[in-house]
C-alpha cells in the first residue's frame, strides 16, 4: 500500500510542494502549446505556401531523380500564374494514373499533419495521385511536334529544349494540339519514358490539365543533401514565343 506524502507543517514547506507542482503543470502546458503551435504553423505553410513531394518514377530524369524530394510552391497556380518551362505537381485530372475518376483533394487539416510530420522524416512526403511535369504550352497555345528539324513548335515558333534528358528527342509520338482556357500541356524531361499528355488524348480531358489539378510549382530538390538544387523554368527557350 502507498503511503502518501504529509502535508508539510510549515507554511514555507506547503509552499515550496506548491511550487513543485506548479513547475511541472507549467512544463506539461509549455510542451503542449509548442506543439500546437506548431502543428497550426505546420496548416498554414500547408494551406498556403509549401508541400512536400518525392518522386516515384523516371519520367523527369534528369531534372528529378528517383525518390527525390521536392517542395512545391502553393501560391501557383491561384495567385501566380504558371507559365511555359514551370515544373508543376498536379493531381490526376482522371485516367493517367489508371483509374478514371479525377483525384480528390484531402481534407485541409488532414493535408497539414501529414506535411508537419513529413518535414521532421515521421512519414513519406505526399506523392499518391499526383504526378510532376513541366509546362510546355499553355492556354490558348498552339503546340505541334515536330518541325523538319525534330523541334517542338509553340504558335509557330521552334524551341531548343536543354532540359530533357541525355539522348531523348523532344517526341516521337506527333501531335498537334490548340490548349484550351484554364489548361495546360504537361510533358516529362525524360520524354522516352513519359506517360504525359501526349498519351491521353482518348481520355475526356484529352490529355490537357485543367487549373485546378495544379497543386503547384516545384521549385527545389530537398533530399537527399546531394541532388539539392533550384529548379530552373528556362525563361530564355520560351522567351521568343508569342501569346495566342
Amino acid at each position: 500500500m502507498t503511503k502518501e506524502r504529509p502535508e508539510p507543517k510549515t507554511a514555507l514547506g506547503r509552499f515550496l510542494r506548491r511550487s513543485q507542482k506548479n513547475v511541472f503543470v507549467a512544463f506539461f502546458i509549455d510542451v503542449l502549446s509548442v506543439v500546437g503551435a506548431a502543428l497550426i504553423l505546420s496548416l498554414l505553410i500547408k494551406t498556403f505556401l509549401l508541400r512536400s513531394f518525392f518522386i516515384p518514377s523516371g519520367s523527369m530524369l534528369e531534372t528529378l531523380q528517383i525518390n527525390d524530394r521536392i517542395f512545391v510552391n502553393e501560391l501557383v497556380p491561384n495567385v501566380i500564374a504558371p507559365e511555359r518551362g514551370d515544373v508543376v505537381v498536379f493531381r490526376d485530372p482522371g485516367g493517367w494514373l489508371g483509374s478514371l475518376e479525377p483525384a480528390k483533394a484531402k481534407p485541409i487539416v488532414e493535408q497539414g499533419v501529414e506535411f508537419f510530420l513529413s518535414a521532421f522524416g515521421l512519414i513519406a512526403p505526399d506523392s499518391s495521385q499526383h504526378l510532376v511535369k513541366r509546362i510546355i504550352g499553355k492556354p490558348g497555345d498552339h503546340v505541334v511536334c515536330c518541325s523538319l528539324s525534330e523541334k517542338l513548335t509553340i504558335n509557330g515558333v521552334e524551341i531548343t529544349e536543354p532540359y530533357l534528358s541525355p539522348g531523348s528527342k523532344p517526341s516521337t509520338k506527333q501531335f498537334d494540339v490548340i490548349i484550351p482556357a484554364d489548361s495546360y500541356w504537361m510533358m516529362g524531361d525524360n520524354r522516352g519514358n513519359s506517360e504525359d499528355s501526349r498519351f491521353h488524348g482518348d481520355l475526356p480531358n484529352k490529355g490537357f490539365v485543367n487549373k485546378k489539378f495544379i497543386v503547384g510549382r516545384a521549385f527545389v530538390v530537398s533530399w537527399p543533401q546531394t541532388h539539392w538544387k533550384w529548379l530552373d523554368n528556362y525563361p530564355d527557350v520560351f522567351k521568343s514565343v508569342p501569346n495566342n
